[in-house]
């Protein structure tokens, strides 16, 4: 019999603000999730100001704390631990979470679990759909990009990953260059809906080497090129022209990913999972296009395909409670001493990941 755990979930790694309740026993359920954004905070920047984005946090962790709470119908006595983000990411944001979650814990005396925010992330299938291990992991946000076989709650085996830009990171700078609002994901995306995606010769860098590693920088420049030449041409941009760069842009990023995860399947079914599953996670999953070619791929090599909700696609504290429960049942848990961490990988056997994105350390 499982015992029901509850946990307090705490996120603070890049510019969204959450905290979040989550029960686990026989069932889990997400009895509260807050999500406080900073996109206005960073509009007039074209991106995430680090030190805007953890002052930030500083003024709204507590009330969403309280918020968390009140909706879930629970007290800090209620609860069996406290979870929150310890890296990666921005080390002023983590840092303002580690701290609030050690006062809590210290005025309470609950467990302290501190969470990679990735692997809040790669265990949210778990979370959502109750996916059995080994699956398939593609991570895709705003600063990752990676593939990782999750054979349990600490293991990750990375097969391939981003060496510059993460797809979100790259629909931020797309977005910027065509002048449209941040963030740049859902921008291109509602542009590229009524674009025409064949007329723009875009590259799809990397396929022409074998193995799961991506590329998004090249892509990125040969976007700023086509778009100074239409300017030099013509004098400027036309909406049709934004469209349709803004769908070629995401059909070149698109076709990259769909073969990549082919090349990453191929090597992970070689292991016979007893379910096999791919799994997308991250802020890019909530892309509606890339959702519908990964699912496709699946369908080819006869996978289950799951992606989670949208709101839980983004960053969130529910993912960070649930994975908080998994190391607690493990055994798992932290002193005060619990350090914020810039670069945290999941897979610690494998070579450091090239670079670093505005959103946060490559891990």
């Amino acid at each position: 019999m499982t015992i029901p755990l509850t946990f307090l979930g705490i996120e603070s790694s890049c510019d969204d603000t959450a905290a979040a309740v989550v029960r686990a026993g026989a069932e889990t359920v997400v009895l509260s999730s807050i999500v406080v954004g900073q996109t206005a905070l960073h509009a007039d920047f074209g991106g995430v100001v680090p030190e805007i984005a953890a002052r930030a946090h500083v003024e709204k962790l507590d009330g969403c704390v309280e918020e968390a709470l009140a909706k879930a119908g629970v007290t800090l006595a209620q609860l069996d631990g406290i979870a929150v983000t310890a890296g990666p990411g921005l080390i002023g944001g983590v840092l303002s979470g580690v701290m609030l979650a050690k006062g809590l814990a210290a005025a309470t005396g609950l467990p302290l679990v501190g969470v990679n925010h990735l692997a809040g992330h790669a265990l949210t299938p778990r979370l959502t759909d109750g996916l059995a291990f080994p699956y398939l992991l593609l991570l895709v946000s705003g600063g990752h990009c990676q593939f990782l076989i999750v054979q349990d709650s600490q293991t990750y085996h990375r097969l391939g990953g981003t060496i510059d830009d993460a797809p979100g990171e790259a629909f931020d700078k797309a977005a910027k260059m065509l002048g449209l609002p941040q963030p740049g994901g859902p921008s291109v995306e509602a542009e590229a809906r009524q674009g025409d995606a064949r007329r723009f010769a875009l590259p799809r860098p990397l396929l022409d080497r074998p193995g799961c590693d991506m590329s998004f920088s090249g892509l990125k420049t040969a976007l700023l090129r086509a778009r100074d030449q239409l300017v030099a041409d013509q004098g400027g941009l036309t909406v049709q022209d934004r469209r349709d760069l803004c769908a070629g842009f995401q059909a070149a990023v698109a076709d990259v990913l769909a073969e990549k995860t082919r090349r990453a399947i191929a090597v992970y079914l070689q292991a016979t999972p007893a379910a096999p599953a791919l799994a997308v996670a991250g802020g890019v999953a909530a892309n509606i296009a890339i959702r519908a070619r990964l699912e496709t791929v699946c369908l080819d090599f006869g996978l289950r395909f799951t992606a989670p909700p949208l709101r839980l696609c983004t960053d969130n504290a529910a993912m960070i409670a649930f994975a908080g429960i998994e190391r607690f049942r493990l055994g798992q848990q932290d002193g005060l001493d619990l350090s914020a961490r810039p670069r945290w990988p999941l897979d610690q056997t494998a070579p450091a990941m090239i670079g670093s994105g505005k959103k946060g350390a490559k891990a």
